[in-house]
């Protein structure tokens, strides 16, 4: 009984001081958790004008029985668009693109005739559509489209004087390519691009001298690298939550 007694005392003297400690800790400060910032979203969409330079090449195709002293020149141009992001991470596009090309005199000697053939070519241009995935501020993409060469071509005998011909030479054909595209800011973008351009074959009716020879394949390979300032519709897009 008498142990009772005690456990109770004890028990009630405790319940006493509990309220006196919890009064004597200090009460502890409400922090609010820190507002989440969202991750921009790199927005594609909107205009764009730039500028290029690289390389070009022509194909490996030839009149037979020709010496073709065509070589690889530099390029330079400007190009224009407008991209459209979707679905969310695909973008569609059009472009139009003008590249001068360097130092292109195309000479070739047909061997018996004493005729040579100049094609020279001053520029490269295309309007073409553009598909491509986005990740981030990354853009790998594909064209293709209308290709357009300018040039001019003559053709002389040994004494240097034009002669009259007809030929096949086009300089409307089709373009075909592939690059990738890369954000550095959300109105400043760099790019790398491989393009094909091939506007058909040159073939001679006259003079009939130069019908035994067959045709040549008028097709380029061009590189390039590009700056672009992009006109964004809105600015960038930000992630909801």
């Amino acid at each position: 009984m008498k142990n009772f007694l005690m456990g109770t005392v004890a028990l009630i003297a405790l319940g006493a001081s509990v309220p006196a400690m919890a009064a004597d800790l200090a009460a502890r400060p409400y922090t609010k958790a820190p507002a989440y910032v969202a991750a921009p979203i790199y927005n594609w969409t909107g205009f764009y004008i730039g500028g290029h330079v690289g390389g070009a090449f022509n194909g490996s195709n030839g009149f037979g029985g020709t010496s073709d002293n065509s070589d690889g020149r530099f390029l330079g141009g400007l190009q224009i668009g407008a991209d459209y992001q979707f679905a969310p991470n695909w973008v569609v596009g059009i472009e139009g693109q003008y590249s001068w090309v360097g130092s292109n005199n195309t000479n070739v000697l047909f061997a018996g005739t004493g005729l040579t053939y100049n094609l020279n070519q001053k520029g490269l241009g295309s309007v073409t559509g553009r598909i491509g995935y986005t990740w981030g501020p990354a853009l790998l993409y594909v064209k293709g489209g209308y290709a357009y060469s300018d040039y001019s071509e003559t053709l002389v005998n040994a004494a240097g004087a034009p002669v009259a011909f007809a030929a096949g030479t086009k300089h409307d054909g089709y373009t075909v390519g592939a690059g990738l595209e890369y954000l550095f800011t959300q109105n400043w973008s760099g790019k790398v691009e491989y393009q094909y351009y091939d506007f058909g074959k040159t073939q001679f009716s006259t003079p009939t001298a130069l019908v035994a020879f067959g045709s040549s394949k008028n097709d380029e390979h061009t590189v390039k690298a590009g700056l672009n300032y992009r006109f964004n519709w809105g600015g960038p897009v930000v992630a909801k939550y």
